[in-house]
């Protein structure tokens, strides 16, 4: 299962309920937003979003607005509705379009987890219980797709484009999730299959995002495509940073325990790389025999295989993999003026490039 990036923290705020958003959020995405106006255009932005998110999500039945409330009072960074917002920022912010856009990001985001939970049969989410372990998987489908309806529903105000691009984005969504399941064809390069799956899953919607934020502010079109480039690219980096965390870090900087993909068998793209690999010194054999097995469940197994992998070319590969990413992102962004908002995504380049070093 690919999981969005960061996705699988703990819960912020008191009770795992939000508030007004802060400068923490940025930081916790290696965000530097350096002009005190534009800090603030975001942070009002994000404030409004989250206002609407709530609204958006009661209905008149109690159950479906407890049950559709469960994952956005988590928490959770927000890092859409931040894409949108700055993307805003190469236009006019203040449009008024503005944030409903950033809530159909959302919600589509959102929409999403419910149903990743229930193919994971995952038991927790930000910190809390999964809607699919509190209440049913057939619950847990059918707010996710509650939450698309009202995506839908709020996009249509926006126009025909908007709906349209939020329709295609579903697709590419739905069309990762199946590539995942199904898994490589006979004779396709395991890694082409999981950076694309990454692309179609996670970079689709961070993608449209700050897209939408670059529409709804009113930017150039030259400038929109750009910003649409290095969101798709930006997001898949961010992904393929939390499978490098879950192998090289030694604390919970991905967000869970490290070799948590390795347990369980979720082949990341370290791994993907040490499978492929044809070197004959001992340490490669012997990785390549142990990921052989599957799931490692094996206590000791696990812990050599997370040590071999460490120390292998494999990880050095993908962090080179990771890198090219962000700087693609970063070489993105050059139709786009000089200003605090292109230094602020060009600081999401760098702390990828930081974060896997």
């Amino acid at each position: 299962m690919v999981i969005p990036a960061g996705e699988r923290s703990g819960a912020t705020g008191s009770g795992g309920r939000r508030g007004r958003a802060s400068t923490s959020q940025f930081g916790a995405l290696g965000l530097h937003l350096a002009d005190p106006r534009v800090e603030a255009s975001v942070l009002g932005l994000l404030d409004a979003v989250e206002i609407e998110l709530r609204d958006s999500v009661a209905s008149a039945d109690p159950f479906v607005s407890e049950a559709a409330r469960h994952l956005l009072e988590a928490g959770g960074k927000r890092f859409r509705p931040l894409l949108v917002a700055l993307g805003a920022q190469f236009g006019d912010p203040s449009g008024a379009q503005v944030v409903p856009a950033a809530v159909v990001m959302e919600l589509t985001h959102l929409a999403t987890l419910y149903h990743d939970d229930v193919m994971d049969e995952a038991a927790v989410r930000r910190g809390a219980p999964s809607a699919n372990s509190r209440w049913t998987n057939s619950v847990a489908i059918l707010v996710g797709d509650y939450l698309f309806a009202r995506a839908a529903d709020i996009a249509a105000d926006l126009g025909p484009e908007a709906v349209r691009l939020q329709a295609r984005t579903f697709a590419r969504l739905v069309h990762g999730q199946i590539a995942e399941t199904v898994g490589p064809r006979a004779g396709e390069d395991p890694v082409a299959h999981y950076l694309s799956v990454i692309a179609e899953k996670t970079g689709s919607l961070i993608a449209t995002s700050i897209r939408f934020g670059g529409m709804f502010g009113g930017a150039p079109a030259e400038q929109i495509e750009a910003l649409a480039g290095y969101g798709e690219t930006i997001g898949v980096a961010f992904q393929l940073t939390d499978d490098l965390l879950d192998i090289a870090s030694e604390s919970v900087q991905s967000g869970k325990t490290p070799g948590t993909d390795l347990r369980e068998g979720v082949p990341t793209l370290p791994v993907l790389y040490a499978r492929a690999a044809d070197d004959s010194d001992a340490s490669s054999v012997r990785l390549r025999e142990i990921l052989a097995t599957g799931p490692l469940t094996d206590d000791a197994l696990h812990a050599e295989a997370l040590g071999l992998l460490r120390e292998s070319p494999a990880l050095k590969r993908a962090r080179e993999t990771v890198r090219s990413y962000a700087e693609d992102a970063r070489a993105r962004l050059a139709p786009l003026p000089a200003s605090p908002s292109r230094r602020a995504l060009e600081s999401l380049c760098d702390y990828i490039a930081d974060r896997t070093s």
